[in-house]
């Protein structure tokens, strides 16, 4: 099963408690480390999270600054972690604009980690779902997989906006959305667990219809 989060609410989290937007990414950083450890007891196999649109670099430069340094510890930090525990760590979108030492930490992270089976966690950075469709169309068929990822069965995005914000647009064709209030450093593993519930509820149809068997027709 793939669970997508758009994870948003980290600044509107931090000015309601008279914060620095900043420290909202930072606890926002602890949100994602209770939901990765949260997914494979819930049947997640893969799990993407938005971390960084390409539209982000719009942001003040500090903001900026403090994300990049945040996903630098994550992923230095984390990556051990990870591999101990059958986590395998992918990033997708745009490498070239992210700064050498970056770059090399998402190398080594994925190096380290290129074993797991237990779970695939896949991190957005600089990423848009249109870059990615018109990058998967200009490639050779056998590299348009890789640019384009598996599909999503449920797509969640935390803060109480009601939007894609151009994010995995192919893979969420037929993807169940799930819009919470909750802001993403308060999201955890019960947050995930509801989301599920609501999930296995649906009745998803791909486009045909539900016969009296309950299959498709």
């Amino acid at each position: 099963m793939h669970v997508a989060i758009i994870m948003d609410g980290n600044g509107r989290w931090a000015t309601r408690r008279g914060l620095p937007r900043t420290e909202g990414h930072r606890a926002g950083a602890e949100a994602v480390r209770r939901t990765v450890e949260a997914a494979p007891a819930l049947g997640i196999d893969t799990l993407t999270l938005y971390a960084f649109s390409s539209d982000n670099w719009k942001r003040p430069s500090l903001e900026v600054r403090t994300l990049m340094e945040l996903f630098r510890l994550y992923l230095q930090k984390e990556s051990e972690r990870c591999a101990r525990e059958g986590v395998k760590l992918s990033v997708i979108g745009r490498r070239d604009r992210l700064e050498t030492s970056l770059r090399a930490s998402v190398d080594a992270a994925e190096s380290r980690t290129a074993n797991g089976k237990k779970l695939w966690l896949r991190i957005a950075v600089d990423y848009s779902g249109r870059d990615a469709i018109s990058t998967a169309f200009k490639s050779p068929a056998s590299d348009a997989g890789a640019a384009i990822g598996p599909d999503v069965d449920l797509l969640i995005r935390t803060g109480g906006e009601r939007r894609l914000s151009d994010f995995l647009l192919w893979e969420s064709a037929y993807a169940e959305l799930l819009f919470t209030d909750t802001f993403w450093p308060d999201f955890g593993g019960a947050d995930l667990a509801a989301a599920l519930t609501d999930f296995r509820q649906r009745d998803r149809r791909f486009g045909g219809l539900t016969g009296l068997s309950g299959v498709a027709a």
